[in-house]
């Protein structure tokens, strides 16, 4: 169903046009380079994976529809699956091989599609640390000639308690796309783009966007600093208040 049906465009955009706000306003979004997903063609997203979410905040950074794998237990109630599925999502067997899902892949990036795609396979919910790269999203590349664009997202790891969201800031930035068309398309190509060009650009994005302090820290730095100047002034003016001849 995934191939035959694929995105409803009016769908996902009105869906789009109602989310998106919410997420830049309760989740304070924050999205750096989104001009680097090519405007048109074929490309294949890469960012770390911290939560089932992620998918959804690399949608909300570009207008293009985006295409990713979700597990296949999501997909057994049948309203839920079409949904899933007018919305970009497509199923994958977790564990094992997937010949059909890797097939469904092939043809969103063969009809000129973005597809997102996470190199550790699995949610790594360590907020601290990063997972090790698989081959997979080079190899795709490689086969279909599309370009892949590095991403980090920060702030996906804890953003519900229970069934409520909670207002966090996430953070999602993407690296300079890296071309394929050129490339043999071999094991060890693919290795050498995941292992020397991609992951070290998701790497350095992660530790930047990890780094950069948060507004309510950034907020109480700035009252702190505030506060030592205002001491600083009440200070100098009882010194010259003590002092007989005054402050010239």
């Amino acid at each position: 169903m995934a191939r035959e049906k694929g995105v409803s465009r009016p769908l996902y955009h009105l869906v789009r046009a109602l989310v998106v706000p919410f997420m830049r306003t309760y989740f304070r979004l924050r999205t750096e380079h989104a001009e680097r997903i090519p405007d048109a063609g074929p490309a294949i997203v890469a960012p770390n994976h911290k939560s089932f979410w992620d998918s959804f905040f690399v949608a909300a950074a570009t207008r293009r529809p985006v295409r990713y794998m979700a597990k296949a237990e999501l997909f057994r109630n049948p309203v839920i699956a079409r949904a899933l599925v007018r919305l970009g999502a497509f199923p994958v067997k977790r564990g094992e091989s997937d010949a059909q899902a890797l097939e469904t892949a092939r043809e969103i990036l063969r009809a000129g599609g973005v597809l997102a795609l996470f190199p550790e396979g699995t949610r790594v919910r360590d907020p601290e640390t990063l997972g090790s790269p698989r081959r997979g999203a080079a190899r795709l590349a490689l086969e279909t000639g599309a370009p892949l664009v590095p991403a980090a997202i920060t702030g996906t790891e804890k953003l519900f308690a229970g069934p409520l969201p909670k207002p966090r800031r996430v953070q999602v930035a993407f690296g300079e796309p890296i071309p394929v068309s050129e490339l043999a398309p071999t094991p060890e190509t693919a290795g050498e783009l995941i292992e020397e060009r991609l992951w070290p650009q998701v790497t350095a994005e992660y530790g930047r966007l990890r780094a950069r302090p948060t507004l309510a820290v950034a907020a109480l730095g700035a009252l702190g600093l505030a506060g030592l100047t205002a001491r600083r002034r009440r200070a100098r003016k009882r010194s010259r208040r003590r002092l007989p001849w005054g402050r010239r």
